[in-house]
């Protein structure tokens, strides 16, 4: 069993306090991802629980053993860097070998081992070539392979994506995605990516500033997001924000001229509030063309007028403005034609967010 616990982290670096009383439990087997911009503290709690730094407060433990005092070399855990550390002047098999003639494993089995993990990531016709001969895709598959090989009790992985160009990354996603099902291994993965987040996950743990923000399965997150931070983290296009009014009686939010209904379903929970200041959350994917005739439960008519079209293919990102703020509204490729054009979009406002401006909350 290799749960991992962190208990009350601290971290600072001088006058940077990096990671802020991050408590956090992960159970054996779960494929955790810690996201979040840059300079939230991912990668210095990643490094904190592989013993590469040192927390200035609380605990680690891995398989219910407290680690705090043990060297990286004596945590049995396995790490992936961003840059590969590859030795350029060793071929891939000695490369995937190192670590394991450093503990005086026999040979025997270092070769049984370093073919099994080849196979595992395709690599097996390259194990006689040098580094520099590789692609990028390719010298991270072998970092991976010397990974593997260790059979670690806990995988670790430090943006081992970020320096590989789109197609390699949604390669590799899968690849990791697959090595996770086959070793049923405890896996930590940190990524600024959401779309990383979103596709490796069993759990996101959102950061922000040093601490937790949100954590959950991926779709939780997304659907049910806790601040404003978390909704516009997560979804690519980024949800757009509106200010908007709440009727007194929560039955409607009031942007510009439209009057938006607040489905009967959720008006209970708004009660109360009187009428009040709002942020409006809409996805882009949550607004489409509406169909004269269409009723459906929650979704209003918003009359519009496109300024800017992004063609993608089967899709268009169409902008208007609501309320004096650009709106990116995801559609059909051939809804919208040109800038300019009046269309009427059918907002679901079953799924639409509201914040509270003064504290950035979800309500």
């Amino acid at each position: 069993m290799t749960d991992v616990t962190l208990s009350g982290i601290h971290k600072r670096f001088g006058a940077v306090h990096a990671v802020r009383g991050v408590d956090l439990a992960i159970p054996d087997g779960e494929f955790t991802v810690l996201v979040g911009p840059s300079g939230c503290g991912k990668s210095t709690l990643l490094r904190i629980i592989a013993g590469l730094e040192e927390a200035d407060a609380g605990t680690v433990a891995i398989g219910g053993q407290v680690v705090n005092h043990l060297p990286p070399r004596e945590r049995n855990v396995a790490m992936v860097f961003q840059n590969y550390a590859l030795y350029p002047h060793m071929k891939v098999y000695d490369n995937i070998a190192f670590g394991l003639r450093a503990r005086k494993v026999a040979e025997s089995e270092i070769g049984e081992r370093v073919k099994r993990a080849a196979g595992m990531l395709s690599i097996g016709n390259l194990l006689d070539r040098l580094p520099r001969q590789l692609s990028g895709g390719q010298r991270q598959r072998v970092a991976i392979g010397r990974a593997i090989v260790r059979d670690a009790r806990l995988f670790l992985f430090d943006e081992p994506l970020s320096n590989l160009d789109a197609q390699l990354r949604d390669d590799m996603r899968s690849e990791i995605k697959r090595l996770h099902r086959d070793l049923s291994t405890t896996m930590i993965y940190v990524t600024h990516d959401q779309i990383e987040a979103m596709t490796l996950a069993d759990r996101i743990v959102l950061l922000r500033d040093g601490r937790i923000e949100q954590m959950g399965a991926p779709l939780d997150l997304f659907e049910r997001p806790a601040t404003r931070f978390v909704a516009g983290f997560l979804g690519s296009p980024a949800m757009n924000f509106v200010p908007a009014r709440l009727s007194a009686d929560a039955s409607v939010v009031e942007v510009d001229a439209a009057m938006l209904a607040v489905p009967a379903g959720r008006r209970a929970s708004l009660a109360g509030r009187g009428a009040s200041a709002v942020v409006l959350g809409l996805r882009p994917e949550h607004m489409r063309r509406f169909a004269d005739g269409e009723q459906r439960e929650g979704v209003v008519r918003l009359g519009v007028t496109i300024e800017l079209i992004q063609p993608t293919g089967s899709r268009t990102y169409a902008t208007f403005r609501l309320a004096g703020v650009p709106v990116v509204a995801e559609l059909q490729a051939h809804d919208v034609n040109r800038p300019n054009e009046r269309l009427d979009l059918g907002v679901d406002m079953n799924r639409a967010v509201l914040i509270d401006p003064a504290t950035d909350r979800v309500l």
